[in-house]
């Protein structure tokens, strides 16, 4: 009870003292951010990230199609006991 107790006082503390310097703070960041993304440099990694993510995940979209269509090949097929039915055995129904 008196470690909740410490970590609530903590908290208490913690949230006034955020809340006096922390819009401040904050609108500070946010200037920042919009510097950084403005700035020309940036905008050209950003675009040329965007364009080999995109051939990344075609690469990516076309090797899952392979081996999506290899798959059914390559696992050999086995027969569980209880969860598949023969095929030659006849249905029974419940009557």
């Amino acid at each position: 009870m008196k470690s909740r107790m410490m970590f609530m006082a903590g908290a208490a503390v913690g949230y006034v003292l955020g809340t006096k310097a922390g819009r401040e703070r904050y609108e500070q960041i946010k200037r920042l951010s919009r510097q950084v993304s403005a700035n020309p440099n940036v905008q050209e990694a950003a675009g040329m990230l965007r364009a080999k993510g995109g051939q990344f995940a075609g690469a990516a979209r076309g090797k899952a199609g392979e081996m999506a269509s290899t798959a059914k090949e390559k696992v050999p097929q086995q027969k569980v006991a209880g969860r598949h039915k023969a095929e030659d055995e006849p249905t029974v129904h419940p009557g």
